[in-house]
């Protein structure tokens, strides 16, 4: 047996390695939100806690008055919260005034659910807007921009066209392509495959994770598609009656066993989320508004 040579140095981690920890674009921190006042105050948000990584997709969900606009909303500084925090990358805006919040929205893109275009603008002064609005580039600079974020969409040569002459996922892609001019650091997507086929909506799913993959961008999608959140998401946030009741990958959503979690995946009409929205029995009302 031969000795261990004492010059040789050797390694033994104590602990497993770890993963790099990932950089936190913007979190929101215990927010909470309410509207109206006594016996007419509606809570719309309670205690929603969540962070949003750089070069990850998270996916927003919910049925209907869940509060996911509530907290887009919120995240975009179009809400201020009653209580709570919101940082973006690493600040804290919560009490920014409007001209501070000017600043930061420098900072986003917004791909409407509808794609925004101007109908009376050409492609490319559509995606010129925020370089034009936002910046001080020459004009030959903008047009090779704009070209540049057409490519990547996929619909570079349609700069001329006018929105009627799109389909409604060449509109989304173009709304694509302008919610990237600036190159974000986040990108909030709004229903991004509301009304679309279904290679449209493939072609969209593809673009937001290659775009956030490639261009290192945190991308928050406010979305009821399951399917297109199932292939895109890094991470599904779900919400129900304001308060969060998921928050995983989509592996783990698909295993929960929440009833409200397995009712909305099974898009059954019978659980715990009710499909009338009165609390109140219809013979108990008509008696009190003395019809019965």
């Amino acid at each position: 047996m031969t000795e261990a040579d004492p010059n040789l140095m050797y390694f033994t981690p104590e602990t497993e390695p770890t993963a790099p920890a990932r950089e936190v674009m913007m979190e929101l921190r215990d927010v909470s939100k309410a509207f109206g006042e006594g016996e007419k105050r509606m809570v719309v948000l309670e205690g929603f806690n969540a962070t949003f990584e750089k070069g990850q997709v998270t996916s927003i969900m919910g049925g209907s008055g869940s509060g996911k606009s509530t907290v887009l909303k919120h995240m975009i500084g179009a809400y201020k919260p009653d209580t709570g925090r919101i940082f973006v990358d690493g600040e804290d805006i919560t009490d920014f005034n409007q001209k501070q919040m000017d600043s930061v929205r420098k900072k986003f893109g917004f791909m409407f659910q509808s794609g925004a275009l101007f109908q009376s603008m050409s492609v490319e002064d559509n995606v010129a807007l925020p370089l034009r609005e936002h910046t001080d580039l020459n004009e030959n600079t903008i047009k090779i921009m704009v070209k540049l974020k057409l490519e990547m969409v996929g619909l570079r040569g349609c700069e001329h066209l006018k929105p009627a002459q799109l389909s409604g996922g060449m509109i989304k892609r173009i709304a694509l392509a302008r919610a990237i001019a600036l190159d974000p650091k986040i990108v909030f997507y709004d229903e991004p495959s509301a009304g679309l086929d279904p290679i449209s909506i493939g072609v969209i799913d593809k673009l937001i994770v290659d775009l956030t993959k490639k261009m290192g961008i945190t991308s928050v999608v406010v979305t009821h598609e399951l399917p297109s959140a199932m292939r895109i998401s890094d991470k599904i946030i779900m919400l129900f009656k304001g308060k969060i009741i998921f928050e995983g990958s989509p592996e783990e959503i698909r295993k929960s066993d929440d009833p409200r979690v397995v009712q909305f995946i099974n898009g059954s009409p019978d659980g715990p989320i009710p499909f009338s929205k009165s609390q109140v029995d219809l013979g108990e009302e008509l008696k009190q508004m003395k019809f019965l």
